[in-house]
């Protein structure tokens, strides 16, 4: 989340820590993009698996606004707030009954002000991502960039951490030339297999692979045309076209993000957009490969509604949060488009998690209610849900 993340109209009151920037709009970029062979690049049209209302209520808030959401194989639900309009008590926390949170890990963890503003590392400045990977550890991703107008300088870390004793087990800080200033990390997938993290940048659009023997990072496909917005697109919800403030279409990047069963493809798309990407995790792992040779390994899968969050199952169907319909949605690996569910509760549905009892979580986020995308006022909306439903056959 899947992010996606939108610029706010101003950055908050006390977050005087972060220097602030502005968000640039990507460069047009000539590469052509692989365009993939065999089933998994065919596209049908889309049927409906089932458009009543399955959704179970997990918890809903007032504010502030939710983003992301995290199951441990426990059970313990995790979810994450992020600075953006608003100033989270607790920007990662666990739910409890009746929209209980606790914060994730502690206290400590949630505080981000002039006190503790010397050591970014160890305070969530603006978390977009929290993760559950198959070993039941929890992971939360910081681009360190309130209100999405600049990083916080030593900022940007991703963290792992265990949900059963809520310690930090691993910090991994990334450099400017991973995330620079007008960055913003989005979404991560661990593959346990490899020892190795994949992330979405969505900021200046780039995918960033993190090599979690040894901690470092690399930033790559960041002058690739399948980690950009697609130009041109002015996306909606709920008919509401994205438009910001001088009535230009909101231009998101690289955004959802998903590790098929086996480990070897990394599927992601950017959130202004129609198209879904590829690329073998084996290609992102080798060093030794240029710009030109990797960008020749993303295949196109062909269209798919706009998505923010992403998700696989064990048959490798590619579940697609479509903020555009109100609805959940999964790719066959035929390519088929099957709706889940479609519910008016769905304001912009945004990331998922799948738990271990079969369920399917997801989280919205009503980012087209925030005042950027209505001339500054911000506009009336359900609240900000937790949502569960059974995996479908």
């Amino acid at each position: 989340m899947a992010f996606s993340r939108f610029l706010p109209p101003f950055l908050l009151v006390g977050l005087a820590a972060a220097s602030l920037g502005s968000c640039s709009s990507p460069t047009t970029d000539s590469q052509s993009i692989a365009v993939a062979a065999g089933p998994d690049s065919v596209s049908t049209g889309q049927s409906n698996v089932s458009t009543s209302s399955l959704l179970q209520v997990v918890a809903e808030f007032t504010g502030p606004q939710l983003v992301g959401v995290a199951v441990a194989p426990g059970g313990q639900v995790f979810a994450c707030f992020p600075r953006w309009d608003d100033n989270p008590v607790y920007p990662i926390a666990e739910v409890g009954p009746n929209n209980t949170l606790t914060p994730y890990p502690d206290a400590s963890w949630c505080m981000w002000n002039d006190s503790v503003k010397n050591e970014p590392q160890k305070h969530w400045i603006c978390p977009q991502t929290v993760h559950t990977d198959k070993a039941g550890m929890v992971w939360v991703l910081d681009p360190a960039s309130p209100g999405i107008q600049g990083t916080v300088p030593g900022g940007p870390k991703l963290v792992k951490t265990d949900p059963k004793t809520r310690q930090v087990l691993l910090t991994v800080l990334f450099p400017e030339s991973v995330a620079p200033r007008k960055s913003y990390l989005n979404d991560v997938r661990i593959d346990l297999q490899h020892n190795y993290a994949y992330l979405t940048e969505s900021g200046t659009g780039a995918l960033v692979v993190v090599d979690l023997k040894t901690n470092t990072s690399r930033r790559l496909l960041d002058t690739h045309p399948s980690t950009k917005a697609e130009k041109g697109l002015v996306v909606k919800a709920e008919g509401h076209a994205m438009l910001d403030p001088k009535g230009n279409p909101a231009q998101f990047n690289a955004d959802g993000i998903a590790l098929s069963a086996d480990n070897n493809y990394l599927y992601y798309c950017p959130l202004t957009g129609h198209t879904l990407y590829r690329i073998k995790t084996a290609a992102l792992r080798d060093a030794s490969l240029s710009a030109a040779q990797l960008g020749q390994q993303v295949e196109n899968l062909g269209t798919i509604p706009a998505t923010d969050g992403m998700e696989i199952d064990a048959a490798n169907n590619v579940y697609l949060t479509s903020f555009e319909q109100s609805a959940l949605v999964r790719r066959t690996p035929a390519g088929k488009i099957e709706t889940i569910v479609k519910d008016p509760r769905l304001q912009w549905p945004d990331t998922y998690s799948f738990a271990a009892d079969g369920n399917l979580y997801v989280a919205t986020s009503a980012i087209h209610k925030m005042p950027t995308w209505n001339k500054g006022v911000g506009q009336p909306r359900r609240p900000f849900g937790i949502y569960k439903m059974a995996l479908p056959k």
